[in-house]
């Protein structure tokens, strides 16, 4: 009898063992994990009754939760939320977090590890837990500048910060308004969210770092350009083949200029005038020159093929993998397979101007407790040196040329050195081109680099041109940072 009494005994202590450690493992190490599972109902409603707390532009709050009387205590609000839709996201309590709402949740929640402190003080003083804030990199006026320029257009508008790697303007339309999608009536936010996803033009895109990507047109040519410099084998005053068309290597296709135009009497010019009236027929020619494998290198340091987030994800730009001769003098120029984010191409125009350095981009300039106190700030860090300051400093001076002499008449602003590049992504017989233009701004004191692209030409349609389109959103974003 005592045998058995003591093998019950030793099977139950055996099992409150088990019991007691699995208890420990989910209350305490699994504990994390558990909060955060997205079908942990418990906690995912609980959120909305906290006070989440703001996203703040220069000073400001775009996104902030005030009390309401109803099941769920607060509710989230968006300050001109069109504006800055595409950064923030929603915070919704039928479809989830996007955008900025979603990658920095745990510190607007208040249960990122850097506010450890801030939540020991409050269980101490027993005050009702709050989020922490975000403060942004965006510049108000560039944001502002970059949204009123494109207005009822379809496209996007970014600018950086050459030296810091700052975004400064972040603009997508069309845009739509987090505070509906945010809205406790969940029927209501569900007809809402159906009839954007309905939407043909794509309101919820944030097309600067996401959605369809976009043939770069000729602003490729800053690459091949880079690619040609970087071989030591070629310098500003190189000449170029630039015939008035090209007839492409293994195949019937001929490849003209913009108007069927000639770029040149003597058939030859210089790798500088040949980007300053953007050559098709001259760059062409010397993509076949260096080849694919050359231009996917150059287009690789600059970032392509990388995935990056900033901290939101940033779709990866793509050079085409295995083109073949015709292929890669049509990549050379910007089209055929090329397909480019709008940030990647400002970044590519922030090493230029930047003496080859490519700083990293982020919108996040701090992390701050509830008390606005600063737990985390973001480091300027350097993501790339995709060419040599002294094949940067040839680039720039190029791109100066397209401002002072060439198709980039449109963006020169008075006291500031500019440079820049223009772009239209042909997209096939009788459809309006996506028109771009890319620029560096910079005075003694800060400087700026911008990419816009405006879809189908904008309102011009099919008469739509880089410089004409995008040219003028380019300016008005670069006068904002640079307080012209």
């Amino acid at each position: 009898m005592n045998a058995q009494i003591r093998r019950v005994a030793a099977l139950t202590m055996v099992m409150f063992l088990a019991l007691f450690g699995i208890v420990t493992f989910d209350q305490f190490i699994n504990a994390p994990a558990l909060r955060a599972d997205p079908h942990n109902s418990r906690m995912y409603y609980a959120s909305f009754n906290k006070d989440r707390g703001p996203i703040i532009v220069g000073g400001d709050a775009v996104a902030a939760s005030v009390p309401v009387d109803d099941d769920y205590g607060y509710q989230r609000t968006y300050a001109q939320g069109p504006l800055y839709a595409p950064i923030t996201g929603y915070y919704s309590i039928s479809l989830g977090m996007t955008g900025l709402e979603w990658t920095s949740d745990e510190i607007l929640q208040g249960t990122s590890d850097s506010l450890f402190l801030t939540r020991i003080q409050d269980l101490i003083t027993g005050s009702q837990p709050q989020g922490g804030a975000v403060e942004l990199t965006i510049h108000p006026a560039a944001q502002q500048a970059a949204y009123e320029g494109l207005g009822d257009q379809r496209g996007a508008a970014i600018a950086l910060d050459v030296d810091t790697g700052e975004i400064l303007a972040m603009a997508s339309t069309p845009s739509f308004d987090p505070a509906v999608l945010a809205a406790h009536n969940t029927t209501e936010v569900q007809q809402a969210y159906d009839d954007l996803l309905a939407d043909s033009a794509n309101p919820l895109w944030n097309r600067t770092i996401a959605g369809n990507l976009y043939a770069p047109g000729s602003t490729f040519k800053l690459i091949t350009a880079a690619a040609a410099l970087e071989t030591g084998r070629y310098d500003p005053d190189t000449q170029l083949d630039a015939p008035s068309r090209l007839e492409l290597p293994d195949s019937s296709a001929i490849l003209g200029n913009m108007g069927d135009s000639a770029c040149s009497s003597t058939g030859t010019m210089t790798l500088a005038e040949a980007l300053a009236i953007s050559c098709n027929t001259a760059f062409a020619s010397l993509g076949l020159e260096l080849g694919d494998d050359v231009l996917r290198a150059q287009a690789e340091r600059f970032g392509f093929g990388k995935r990056l987030d900033v901290p939101l994800p940033v779709t990866p730009s793509v050079f085409p993998p295995d083109p073949d001769r015709p292929q890669t003098a049509m990549s050379a120029i910007g089209q055929f397979d090329d397909r480019v984010t709008p940030l990647q191409m400002a970044m590519v125009v922030s090493a230029i101007a930047g003496d080859g350095v490519l700083r990293t981009p982020h919108l996040v300039r701090t992390e701050r407790g509830s008390d606005l106190e600063v737990v985390a700030t973001t480091p300027v860090t350097t993501l790339a040196k995709p060419l040599s300051p002294e094949s940067a400093e040839d680039l720039a001076d190029m791109m100066v040329r397209v401002v002072e002499n060439g198709t980039g008449g449109r963006v020169a602003i008075p006291g500031v050195r500019v440079g820049g590049k223009t772009g239209t992504a042909e997209k096939g017989e009788g459809k309006a081109p996506d028109n771009w233009f890319v620029a560096f701004g910079e005075t003694d004191d800060q400087a700026v680099a911008v990419a816009v692209v405006v879809e189908d030409g904008g309102k011009a349609g099919l008469q739509g041109t880089g410089g004409a389109v995008a040219g003028p959103i380019a300016r008005a974003v670069m006068e904002a940072v640079l307080d012209q």
